[in-house]
């Protein structure tokens, strides 16, 4: 349906692969009432959490001053969230659900984890890195792990560029 256009209904026996320019392009408008009906309930239970999307990699973002709070507000979106994915015939994969917390605190603080057993899933620890669209986060935005994670890949493959290249054949020792 577009405006007051109806087209009619086909029958569509072949998919979208993962890699196809399409798939992020059918995945939007497909989640798109998902990402409206989210924003209603938690705007009407006063949740102050926001909810990104990167193609299937979802985050959802809660800034609020104390982890408490924070893990009140994940706990009932990750639950409206939840219940929208499995309207929507999609399923959340719990082996890749992961917690993090920026403290605003120098010191240390108490990692309380995020239980969602309640609602049929599992108990998430904090995480003291976590990597999102390539870039590893720590707690503090120091980005230690990130730089030399990188810097570490780097030299590898100048390395092994090295054992590639021989006088005789391959990449020139150069």
């Amino acid at each position: 349906m577009w405006n007051n256009f109806f087209s009619p209904f086909f029958n569509v026996d072949i998919g979208v692969g993962q890699d196809s320019a399409l798939s992020p392009i059918l995945s939007t408008l497909y989640l798109s009432p998902l990402f409206y009906i989210f924003e209603k309930h938690v705007k009407n239970l006063k949740i102050s959490v926001s909810f990104l999307l990167f193609v299937d990699d979802g985050l959802l973002i809660s800034q609020e001053k104390s982890l408490e709070k924070t893990n009140s507000f994940l706990f009932w979106s990750y639950n409206i969230v939840s219940l929208l994915l499995d309207q929507f015939g999609l399923v959340i994969g719990y082996g890749k659900t992961e917690a993090f917390h920026f403290p605003r605190s120098y010191g240390t603080f108490n990692l309380s984890p995020l239980n969602l057993s309640i609602i049929g899933s599992l108990i998430l620890s904090l995480k003291s890195s976590w990597q999102y669209l390539g870039f590893i986060f720590d707690r503090k935005l120091f980005f230690c792990q990130h730089i030399n994670y990188y810097t570490n890949k780097a030299i590898s493959t100048v390395k092994c560029m090295k054992i590639l290249g021989n006088s005789t054949h391959g990449l020139l020792p150069y």
